[in-house]
């Protein structure tokens, strides 16, 4: 008979070993599983990164040996990024100044990276499209404008930005717009200065809803989410935002309103910022995890999504550094007992069914004309502003969409839901 000691040590060396095996044996399935379906981020700032550290100048970066960043193509490959919505982001200090110019050259760029890596990005404005560049191997690459204060409160800059591949707008950023409150209301540190959404603002959500553009939910407050919830005949997301029941902080998704998400058939796309997982400084891979779990057991897996947030934040959790590290997200979900098809939706067939929703919506109100109706000049004038296009004495004193006009169009939109 073997000594005590050294059926103890056999023991803790098969333990060891078993160990190692399910731990492999995850990873081995979450990586089938990314292989099966697409693993889409809803928001990653590299564009940012590429003006704060380049100046957009494209031709001086290397995308395989860059170092400075949370995402290069070496990370793109060994995370395993099916598609990814780049932000087109320019800071709120720009509103009433330059915001639209510095949005196209953030849309610019986007593009211009998609040209120039085309083995690695195929540029995307479709559900159909992201599984075409999945099915080559490439990244999807699609643009969200994170910030309603790069439209300059313009519905015509919306339809260029949409014609230009945009397809998502995030309605606020961490300022108000001239139509919509932003998340810091809801701290107290700013005043509201429209109770949501304003008049032009409701305008501007059912012009998303025509266009086919997908209204973003992070950093607005919470009246401003029911408004729209309320409102829109399409699913929205939140791109990248956490539950706030897990970690309370302003930019996450109160319970109440991940259940109407799930009544929307919407997404909420967890963020994975330290701040916003344990609102402290630090966090892990088990902590982001949490937030998925607690999603799904509120308002189950069909809401959930990934949307990392990364090179817009200087905080990430540990064993989620950067984007090669996603694939140890999946492998925790699935520890934790989530199934295959759970986890395929939260890799990408939720956000593929939202943009498939949203595309039908569009669809359906293919034979609405653009809303052509400019929001009030009172509600913009400014010293950098001029008044051309406006007959003050109509157009920019009182706001011409009705209450009556705006319930008819809301019930169209209804009825454009109920039917698709």
């Amino acid at each position: 008979m073997l000594p005590k000691v050294l059926l103890s040590l056999g023991l803790v060396l098969w333990m060891s070993n078993h160990a190692v095996t399910l731990t492999e044996d995850l990873m081995d399935r979450a990586l089938r599983l990314m292989s099966e379906t697409p693993l889409i981020d809803g928001h990653n700032d590299l564009p940012w990164q590429l003006r704060k550290q380049f100046n957009n100048e494209l031709n001086k970066v290397d995308l395989h040996t860059l170092e400075t960043t949370h995402t290069n193509i070496p990370k793109i490959k060994h995370g395993r990024l099916g598609a990814q919505f780049w932000s087109a982001y320019v800071p709120c200090d720009t509103q009433k100044k330059d915001a639209v110019r510095q949005t196209l050259e953030q849309i610019d760029v986007v593009h211009r990276m998609c040209k120039k890596y085309p083995e690695t990005f195929r540029f995307a404005r479709t559900a159909e499209e992201i599984l075409a560049a999945f099915r080559s191997n490439r990244t999807a690459s699609l643009i969200g404008v994170e910030g309603g204060h790069s439209l300059d409160s313009s519905l015509g800059t919306l339809r260029v930005m949409y014609d230009l591949g945009v397809r998502y707008l995030t309605l606020t950023h961490s300022c108000n717009t001239p139509w919509a409150d932003n998340w810091l209301v809801d701290t107290g540190s700013e005043p509201s200065e429209h109770n949501g959404l304003s008049s032009f603002g409701k305008q501007l959500i059912v012009e998303m809803n025509r266009l086919g553009m997908l209204i973003d939910l992070a950093h607005v407050t919470v009246k401003v989410m029911n408004q729209v919830l309320d409102m829109s005949a399409a699913p929205v997301i939140f791109s990248h935002s956490s539950a706030y029941s897990v970690c309370p902080h302003k930019r996450n998704v109160p319970d109440d309103v991940l259940k109407r998400v799930k009544e929307k058939k919407g997404i909420v796309m967890v963020n994975f910022y330290n701040d916003y997982v344990t609102c402290s400084k630090t966090a892990n891979l088990s902590d982001v995890a949490d937030h998925f779990d607690h999603i799904k057991k509120v308002a189950g897996a069909d809401i959930i999504g990934f949307g990392g947030d990364y090179d817009g934040v200087t905080r990430l959790p540990e064993n989620l550094e950067d984007v090669s590290k996603v694939p140890n997200l999946v492998a925790e979900l699935l520890r934790r007992g989530w199934t295959d098809q759970e986890v395929k939706l939260a890799l990408g067939d939720n956000l593929l069914r939202v943009m498939k929703d949203m595309e039908r919506v569009r669809d359906s109100l293919n034979a609405k004309v653009p809303d052509d109706v400019p929001i009030p000049y009172e509600a913009v004038q400014n010293e950098c502003r001029t008044s051309h296009g406006y007959n003050l004495n109509n157009a920019g004193a009182v706001h011409p969409l009705s209450t009556l006009a705006l319930l008819l169009t809301l019930a169209l939109q209804t009825f454009a839901k109920i039917t698709v």
